[in-house]
């Protein structure tokens, strides 16, 4: 034991305190706390909100807009049923029902007959009653049905170059009535006079 000389004492450390005043283990890192970081993320939240709505007022309506419904005339789409029909022109009866059932859609959606549901009788009965055929065109037709009727119910069986006679006059009919009349004044006539407005 050592000897104190004076009031300053010496203090001699016990095996017990050399080991806890050692160097210690690391400890983990403390999270320090940014107060910016709300910021930046309120910031790109916004920037994302700005973007989505500018790319919603360029691009969405155009994405989300019904897609235009194509309007095909009625002569185009009776001439597209006459083509496919001539598949079938080895079958005399199938033939005539395709053509036939072309034809009178066509002027059903061409002129509102009320072609398809009618017997060829009746349909040539109200047929008789409208101008928007020429005499000529009501023949042919009725000519034309008639001829269709023999095959499809008849069994009447025609060869491939009376078909396509059928098919030609089902063509021609849509050809000479697919466009509306055009009214001119009469040759050496004069224009109808301008309308007054009050």
């Amino acid at each position: 034991m050592p000897v104190i000389t004076n009031k300053s004492a010496l203090v001699v450390p016990s095996p017990s305190a050399s080991i806890s005043n050692d160097i210690r283990g690391i400890k983990p890192p403390v999270q320090v706390p940014n107060d910016w970081i709300w910021a930046a993320w309120l910031t790109a939240f916004l920037l994302v909100a700005v973007l989505s709505i500018l790319a919603w007022k360029r691009f969405g309506p155009r994405m989300f807009a019904p897609k235009p419904v194509v309007i095909v005339p009625p002569h185009v789409r009776a001439k597209q049923k006459l083509r496919e029909a001539l598949a079938l022109i080895h079958d005399p009866r199938l033939f005539c029902i395709a053509v036939s059932d072309a034809l009178r859609v066509y002027l059903e959606e061409r002129f509102d007959f009320r072609a398809p549901e009618r017997t060829t009788e009746e349909f040539m009965l109200d047929l008789q009653k409208t101008k928007r055929l020429s005499a000529e065109q009501k023949e042919s037709l009725a000519e034309f049905l008639q001829q269709c009727d023999l095959v499809k119910f008849a069994r009447f069986e025609p060869n491939e170059d009376e078909l396509r006679a059928l098919h030609d006059a089902a063509l021609r009919l849509i050809d000479e009535t697919q466009f509306d009349q055009i009214q001119t004044p009469p040759v050496g006539g004069t224009a109808p006079a301008p309308l007054q407005t009050t």
